[in-house]
């Protein structure tokens, strides 16, 4: 919990409070931006809009959380941010909701957010004049600088949404269906997206990416049914598997063999991934020497073409021809250097599944930061997910006939100053003209559309 109604500073050297005046006879706004994943509140003065408090609670979507649940979640929040002796004083309250929206009285969110609110603040003592509900993106999009009242907006958070907002209220969305039917280039999209390319790696369907290791580590899954790990891969590691040795000269007259070749280099990965899985070819065989017996013919990885023969000579017995790399697809199950077995990846699927399968859908949210953290790293699959995800939300912009020089308001755990998604969606919404503005959260917007409802300016 945050207040600065009931902090002093310590020491001399200690940064100045803002504090209510000293009559304590100071009107007081609350706004809170209730979201997928978390609630907070914001206590301000009506007068200028000093925050004075915070508090945090549970997840806030109007449509997905039950209401008694939302409840418990806003007087959570509500209790951090307004300490009782100020209660009394609070005049305004203003809530945006995920799965809600101020433009219609009917809507279901609406209805359920006002509900739980209002119980909320009745717990607390709260008997605000003014109590106002809205959705989460109507307040990020009044947080921007100005406290505008028409433009875009785009949250890519938990979920995704992009919005028209005029005078204030939504007119048209575009997505924003929840995890079952929308979302596109979401938290959870990205999440998602991270499994399946894992499992899609693990049953032969996909390219090779590092999500296999580090979202099989995050479920709990046991080293031994993982793919090798990432940490000492050499430079290059997503090429052709090397050429093998040369075989050693039989000896003359003896009939013994000669020195066996060195072995093909292992296939490479599609550019990226674990060494030798789903990759390009193996080495060649080493060439005999000395009339050797032929260099033997195994196959390279399973996406690149067979590993050479070793020639022939004439002659005694010389020793063999290195081998090829080795094939994913064997009869041994082998996946390259790595080693990831057949038997390996099926655990790997048996157990991954009913782990996944028993938590509620959106918490595969949870997964984006590992699609972050694999793209940094270099790794394509996560690297092209991050573009396609930027790719839904231009597309969702784009689907609201922005005008020219339209400014587009974000806000969202993905957008910000360290958003994976920052850089991608300001190319493409910058070459189409469209400035792109971003702001932490809702609750600033929610205390300005506060202090609007207690009469005040934003």
């Amino acid at each position: 919990m945050s207040n600065d109604l009931n902090q002093k500073g310590k020491g001399a050297d200690a940064a100045p409070r803002a504090t209510a005046s000293g009559d304590g006879t100071d009107a007081l706004v609350v706004g809170l931006d209730a979201g997928g994943t978390r609630t907070r509140a914001v206590l301000a003065a009506a007068s200028d809009g000093r925050t004075l408090g915070e508090g945090t609670g549970g997840p806030g979507n109007a449509l997905t959380v039950p209401v008694a649940e939302l409840t418990d979640h806003l007087a959570e929040a509500l209790a951090g941010a307004v300490p009782e002796s100020a209660r009394a004083r609070v005049t305004a309250v203003t809530g945006g909701f995920a799965g809600a929206t101020g433009a219609s009285a009917d809507d279901p969110g609406r209805r359920h957010a006002l509900t739980a609110l209002t119980i909320a603040l009745r717990r607390l003592g709260i008997h605000a004049a003014s109590l106002g509900v809205c959705s989460d993106i109507e307040a990020a999009f009044a947080a921007a600088p100005g406290t505008p009242a028409d433009g875009l907006a785009l949250v890519a958070g938990t979920g995704a949404v992009a919005m028209r907002i005029t005078g204030r209220r939504r007119t048209v969305t575009v997505d924003g269906g929840g995890w079952l039917l929308g979302d596109d280039g979401s938290g959870f999209w990205l999440g998602r997206a991270a499994v399946r390319a894992a499992l899609r790696m693990a049953d032969g369907r996909g390219p090779a990416t590092t999500l296999t290791v580090t979202v099989g580590r995050a479920l709990g899954l046991p080293e031994e049914v993982l793919p090798g790990s990432p940490v000492g891969w050499p430079a290059g590691w997503g090429a052709a598997g090397t050429a093998g040795g040369a075989g050693a000269a039989g000896g003359a007259g003896t009939g013994a063999a000669g020195g066996s070749g060195g072995s093909g280099g292992a296939g490479g990965v599609d550019g990226s991934g674990v060494p030798g899985v789903l990759g390009a070819a193996g080495g060649a065989g080493g060439a005999s020497a000395s009339g050797g017996a032929h260099g033997s013919d195994q196959p390279g990885g399973a996406s690149g073409p067979r590993g050479s023969k070793a020639a022939n000579a004439a002659g005694g017995p010389g020793g063999s021809g290195g081998s090829g790399g080795p094939d994913a697809a064997s009869a041994a199950g082998e996946v390259g250097a790595a080693g990831w077995t057949r038997p390996s990846r099926e655990a790997y699927r048996m157990l991954l599944l009913p782990v996944v399968m028993a938590d509620a859908p959106i918490r595969l949210a949870r997964f984006a930061p590992l699609v972050a953290e694999a793209a940094q790293g270099g790794d394509p699959v996560a690297l092209g997910l991050l573009e396609e995800a930027a790719d839904q939300l231009a597309a969702a912009v784009m689907a609201l006939a922005p005008g020219p020089g339209e400014r587009v308001v974000a806000t969202g755990g993905l957008l910000g100053p360290d958003g994976p998604l920052t850089a991608p969606l300001t190319e493409r919404l910058s070459a189409l003209g469209l400035p792109l503005d971003w702001v932490a959260d809702g609750c600033r917007g929610a205390v300005a559309l506060a202090r609007l409802d207690h009469g005040g300016t934003p």
